[in-house]
């Protein structure tokens, strides 16, 4: 696999080349914007590590034009760390956004991520029925009224909308959005539901989040035998 790192910090830049290429990788390293704009548009590359402040042109500019070529994975490495900048970042096209300072390990799981799953991106925004979540945002709205949600619930309905029609084990829930091995004497999957269903489902007249008999929870149209 062969990556382009476009840094202009010398000491970043070297130590991205030589640790990526401890890792497996064939590595290039460009420290401008214009030069590394060539370098990607003339080579076949596997993924660019992109920076945002660069001398020549900088990371905004390079995004699109790297999406015109083709459908190289690209994530930002970037000490911009404002949620203004990562949603621009995902906007133009990046697979991935990365802030400064980052720990080296985090890099190559994202990266070996990136190289494993392709070229396809998670969608920005996911509609079901009435309700529409916008990742990026981090908003969500039912028949247009926007729905306030704790970071929790909000990953919880990300994880519903990513699956939906597919029946999720409390194990597979507590594991994606707590990070944690379920615990059949824990309720915190159930207590999470309960209080999701009560912003999404309670104030309007067809419920999205539904029960499946000793397995777990589904979302969207109401299975079979569903309550």
């Amino acid at each position: 696999m062969k990556i382009l790192v476009i840094e202009d910090d010398p000491k970043t830049g070297d130590y991205l080349k030589k640790g990526l290429r401890e890792s497996g990788y064939t590595v290039d390293l460009s420290r401008t914007g214009t030069d590394g704009l060539q370098m990607a548009l003339n080579n076949a590359y596997d993924l660019v590590v992109l920076d945002v402040t660069l001398p020549g042109i900088d990371g905004w500019q390079i995004m699109p034009a790297l999406r015109e070529q083709g459908d190289v994975r690209v994530l930002f490495l970037t000490a911009r760390d404002q949620l203004s900048d990562r949603i621009r970042g995902l906007e133009l096209g990046a697979d991935d956004y990365l802030v400064k300072p980052f720990s080296f390990t985090e890099l190559v799981l994202r990266i070996r991520t990136l190289l494993r799953r392709g070229v396809a991106r998670e969608a920005d925004v996911y509609e079901v029925a009435d309700l529409k979540l916008d990742v990026l945002r981090r908003k969500v709205t039912r028949e247009g009224s926007e729905i306030a949600l704790t970071n929790k619930e909000f990953l919880l309905l990300h994880l519903l909308c990513r699956r939906q029609g597919e029946a999720l084990s409390r194990t597979l829930i507590a594991s994606e959005v707590w990070n944690m091995n379920f615990d059949s004497d824990t309720n915190v999957v159930d207590v999470a539901i309960k209080r999701l269903r009560a912003k999404v489902d309670r104030p309007f007249a067809t419920p999205l989040i539904h029960t499946v008999r000793s397995v777990g929870y589904v979302f969207g149209d109401a299975p079979e035998g569903a309550p």
